[in-house]
C-alpha cells in the first residue's frame, strides 16, 4: 500500500465510522456500535473498499492507548475514597464470577482442557472479556431517574472504576500465561514492581504537574506533556516490565486525574480520539472481523456468551451488595448498573487477538454483548428504580 492508498483508507473510515456513529446514537445505541458495524461494511468481509494493513493496526494501538489514558483522568479519586471498601468488595465480586462462570462456559461449548494449555488459556480469556465494565449509559439512566448521587449511585460508579483496574491485571496475567515458559510468581512479581515504580515515579510526577499547572494553567504544554507521559507509561509497562501497554496508559490518566487541569487534558485528549485514532480502532475491530468464519456454531456461542456475561455480573455485584447491608433491591440496582459494557471489553478483546489468543470471529460476540446490555440495563433500572423510590436521606446535599 502506498502512501496515497492510505490517506484514501484513512477519509474512508472516517466518514463512514462517524456516520454510523452518530446514526446509531440517534436510535439511542453506544456510538462506538456503529463504528464497528462501519468497519465491518467497509471491510473485507463485505464492500472491500479498506484492508487491515499494519499501518492502521498501529493506528488502533494509538487509539487504544488514548482511550485508556482518558479512562483514567477521568477517574474520581475522591469518589473512590468515599466508597471504598464496599465498592472494592463489589467490584471483585464483579470480576470474579464473571470470570469463572466465562471460563467454565467456553470449556463447556468447547470441551475441557487440562490447566495451562492454550485452550484453558483461550477459555479464561473469553471469562477476562465479561469482566469489563461500562457504566456510562448506567450514570445517564441513574441521573435522568434522580439516584446518581444516592448511595447506591455512588457505590456503582466507584464499584466499576475498580472493576476495570482488577480487570486490565487480570488482563496483563492472562496474556503473559500465553507463554509456556512463563512461571505464575515471576508475572506476579513483575506486576508488583511495575505498581510499586507506577506509585513513587506517579508521585514525583503528580507533584512536578502540579507546579507546571500552577505556573501555566490551561497552555497547551499541559496536555502534550500529559500525552508524553502516557505514551511513556505504556512503553514502560510492555518493555520494561512485561504488562500491558494499556495498564501504563490508564495509569498515566490516574496520576494526573487530580491535577486542576485534568479536565483541561482530557478534552484535548478527546479531540484526538474523537476525530482520528477513536474512529480507527473501533472501525478496526470491524475490519478484522471474517464473516465467512461466521457459523450456527458461533451464533449460539455468541447469544451463550451474552447471557453469562450479564447473569455473572448481576450474580457477583448484586451478592456482595447484599453482604454489604444494601436491601433487596438496592442490591439487585446495583448489580443491572455493573451489567453494561462498553470500550474496555473492546480494548481487552482487541488486545487478546493482537497476542493471538482469540479469533477476530469472537468480535461478534463482544459486540452483541455491549448492544444487548446497552439496550437492557436502562430498561431494568427504570423497572427497579420505579417500585424503590429514591431515598432523600441518602442523597448527598
Amino acid at each position: 500500500m502506498n502512501t496515497y492508498d492510505i490517506f484514501k483508507s484513512l477519509a474512508i473510515i472516517i466518514i463512514v465510522a462517524k456516520l454510523f456513529g452518530i446514526g446509531a446514537r440517534k436510535i439511542h445505541i453506544p456510538q462506538v456500535v456503529g463504528e464497528i458495524i462501519a468497519g465491518l461494511i467497509i471491510g473485507p468481509s463485505l464492500l472491500g473498499w479498506v484492508d487491515s494493513t499494519d499501518f492502521i493496526s498501529q493506528m488502533a494501538e494509538i487509539g487504544v492507548i488514548l482511550l485508556m489514558f482518558s479512562a483514567g483522568l477521568g477517574t474520581d479519586i475522591k469518589e473512590l475514597r468515599k466508597t471504598g471498601p464496599i465498592a472494592t468488595f463489589i467490584a471483585c465480586a464483579g470480576v470474579f464470577v464473571p470470570l469463572v462462570l466465562g471460563t467454565v462456559y467456553y470449556m463447556v461449548f468447547y470441551g475441557v482442557s487440562s490447566i495451562g494449555s492454550p485452550e484453558f488459556i483461550e477459555a479464561v480469556f473469553i471469562g477476562t472479556i465479561m469482566t469489563a465494565t461500562s457504566v456510562s449509559i448506567t450514570v445517564e439512566t441513574l441521573k435522568e431517574l434522580g439516584y446518581l448521587k444516592s448511595k447506591v449511585g455512588t457505590t456503582i460508579m466507584a464499584a466499576a472504576i475498580i472493576d476495570d483496574v482488577i480487570g486490565i491485571i487480570v488482563l496483563t496475567f492472562v496474556i503473559s500465561f500465553r507463554d509456556k515458559d512463563v512461571v505464575i510468581s515471576r508475572v506476579f512479581i513483575q506486576t508488583l514492581l511495575f505498581f510499586i515504580f507506577a506509585i513513587g515515579v506517579g508521585f514525583v510526577t503528580y507533584k512536578l504537574f502540579q507546579i507546571i499547572d500552577k505556573r501555566y494553567p490551561h497552555t497547551r504544554r499541559i496536555p502534550i506533556a500529559g500525552l508524553a507521559l502516557c505514551f511513556a507509561m505504556a512503553y514502560i509497562a510492555e518493555d520494561l516490565f512485561g504488562i500491558a501497554d494499556i495498564t501504563g496508559a490508564y495509569v498515566a490518566g490516574i496520576i494526573l486525574c487530580s491535577i486542576s487541569d485534568s479536565d483541561y487534558i482530557a478534552r484535548k485528549m478527546d479531540i484526538n480520539s474523537y476525530m482520528l485514532f477513536g474512529p480507527i480502532f473501533f472501525a478496526s475491530i470491524g475490519l478484522k472481523t471474517n464473516l465467512a468464519e461466521f457459523s450456527m456454531s458461533i451464533l449460539w456461542f455468541s447469544i451463550g456468551f451474552v447471557i453469562v456475561a450479564l447473569v455473572s455480573k448481576i450474580i457477583g455485584c448484586s451478592l456482595a451488595a447484599r453482604l454489604c447491608k444494601f436491601k433487596g433491591r438496592e442490591a439487585l440496582i446495583c448489580g443491572v448498573g455493573m451489567m453494561t459494557r462498553g470500550e474496555v471489553a473492546l480494548i481487552v478483546s482487541q488486545k487478546g487477538l493482537s497476542v493471538g489468543l482469540i479469533s477476530p470471529v469472537y468480535f461478534s460476540a463482544v459486540i452483541l454483548l455491549i448492544l444487548t446490555s446497552s439496550i437492557a440495563t436502562p430498561v431494568l433500572l427504570k423497572a427497579l428504580i420505579a417500585k424503590a423510590p429514591v431515598d432523600d436521606a441518602a442523597l448527598e446535599e
